[in-house]
């Protein structure tokens, strides 16, 4: 799994930092404990970073959703 975050040249590196680990499923207390910073400096820094229009893309290969099947596999689900 790939993430690129399209606008990222906006965010500040710290914006980044919490935006990939909100994107990677971190909770606020998993962030704040990471980058030893408070839990409402991770809300708000996520907030700022929401209003400056980023975009998150993940890109997955097709053979990790299953879209891709060798041959005689076609009857796997």
């Amino acid at each position: 799994m790939h993430i690129e975050i399209r606008g990222a040249e906006k965010l500040s590196f710290r914006e980044r930092q919490v935006v990939v680990m909100k994107e990677m499923g971190k909770s606020t207390e998993e962030i704040s404990r990471t980058l030893k910073i408070s839990a409402s400096t991770v809300a708000t820094l996520y907030n700022r970073a929401r209003s400056k229009g980023y975009e998150v893309v993940i890109v997955l290969p097709g053979d990790v959703l299953g879209l891709f099947h060798e041959e005689g596999n076609e009857d796997e689900q």
